[in-house]
């Protein structure tokens, strides 16, 4: 099981969705129509890890003491893993939903991503680095930002639809 749940984490990982992310960019990079959908991914993950790591040296919480399975250093309030797993595979959602044709691959490939959200954060808490309240801080400020993210995009499509 710890296996599985450090596998689980490591989607969470801010680099893995760096990585994830600079795939996304090539992909939508290569279709014109899509260009700000492009700018969005960056902006998103890098809004994100910075909120992330302000929150966290705002709020100074120390992790549980309890006997940790992975070896994490830093803050532990809010889940840095969970928030930019719900900005990251959030964003895609919507962007499946904006982009994909077919309502069966846009629920499909949407309830798959959405899964990870909560997989990500279970996994940060049976490894013993997070409490529960940091994974929820974690999804509620994720959620905030890509509220916001989505909010910007659909002005400048709004705006560009004007032109």
């Amino acid at each position: 099981m710890t296996v599985g749940m450090k596998a689980v984490s490591q989607l969470g990982s801010p680099w893995i969705l760096v990585f994830v992310g600079i795939l996304t960019m090539l992909y939508t990079g290569m279709r014109r129509k899509h260009f700000w959908d492009t700018v969005l991914v960056p902006i998103a993950l890098m809004g994100g890890i910075i909120l992330n790591e302000t929150l966290k040296y705002a709020f100074h919480r120390q992790r549980p003491g309890l006997q940790r399975l992975v070896e994490v250093s830093g803050f532990s309030f809010p889940s840095g893993h969970s928030m930019i797993s719900f900005i990251f595979y959030g964003l895609m959602v919507y962007l499946v939903w904006v982009n994909f044709p077919g309502k069966i691959l846009k629920l499909a490939v949407s309830a798959l991503l959405i899964c990870v959200i909560p997989a990500v954060g279970i996994s940060r808490i049976y490894l013993g680095v997070h409490y529960p309240s940091d994974v929820l801080a974690g999804f509620s400020a994720g959620g905030f930002w890509l509220v916001a993210c989505i909010l910007g995009l659909r002005g400048i499509r709004y705006y560009k639809a004007d032109q």
